[in-house]
C-alpha cells in the first residue's frame, strides 16, 4: 500500500502542525504565555485597584482608613464611584481639626488646675513666665509652630 494522501494536500507542513504522535509544541507555548498573561494582568489590576489607599498612606489615619474602606466597597460590589471617590479623597489633604481643639482642651484644663495623664507623644506643659515681652526681631518663619520657647523677661538686654 502506498502513501493514501489527498491530492490537494502538500507535501510539507507547517511548523505549527505537529505530526501524527509527537507532542504539539505551540500549544504548550501558548498555554503557558496564557498562563503568565492571565497572572500579569490580575497583579496590574490589584496594583491599580489600590493606587488610592498608597496614595492615601501618608496622610491622616482617619482619611486613610476611608480611602481603603472605599477600595474594599470597590472591590466587592464592582461599583467604580466608590474607587473613583477613593481617589479623590485621597488626592484631597483634609484639615486638621483635632489638634488645636485637642490644644484647646489642653490648656483649659492646665488653667483649670486639673492634672491628667499625657497622651503617647505628647509634650508636658512648659510654664511660661508672665511678665516679658517677646523678641520681635526674630524670624518666625524658620521656627517650628509645635515648639514652645520661653518668654525673655523684661530686664534681660536683648542679644
Amino acid at each position: 500500500m502506498t502513501n493514501p494522501l489527498h491530492p490537494s494536500a502538500t507535501e510539507h507542513l507547517p511548523i505549527f502542525i505537529p505530526a501524527p504522535g509527537s507532542p504539539d509544541v505551540l500549544m504548550n507555548i501558548m498555554a503557558l504565555f496564557l498562563v503568565v498573561m492571565v497572572l500579569l494582568t490580575g497583579i496590574l489590576f490589584f496594583r491599580l485597584h489600590t493606587l488610592p489607599e498608597r496614595l492615601a498612606h501618608k496622610s491622616q489615619k482617619i482619611q486613610f482608613e476611608i480611602v481603603a474602606v472605599l477600595g474594599l466597597l470597590a472591590l466587592f460590589t464592582h461599583e467604580h464611584i466608590f474607587w473613583v471617590a477613593g481617589l479623590l479623597l485621597a488626592f484631597v489633604d483634609l484639615p486638621d481639626f483635632s489638634t488645636p481643639i485637642r490644644r484647646m482642651a489642653t490648656s483649659l484644663e492646665h488653667m483649670a488646675g486639673r492634672r491628667r495623664r499625657l497622651d503617647p507623644g505628647e509634650e508636658p506643659w512648659i510654664e511660661t513666665p508672665v511678665s516679658g515681652t517677646v523678641n520681635s526681631g526674630e524670624d518666625h518663619s524658620k521656627r517650628r509652630p509645635d515648639t514652645r520657647e520661653r518668654v525673655a523677661p523684661l530686664n534681660e538686654p536683648k542679644a
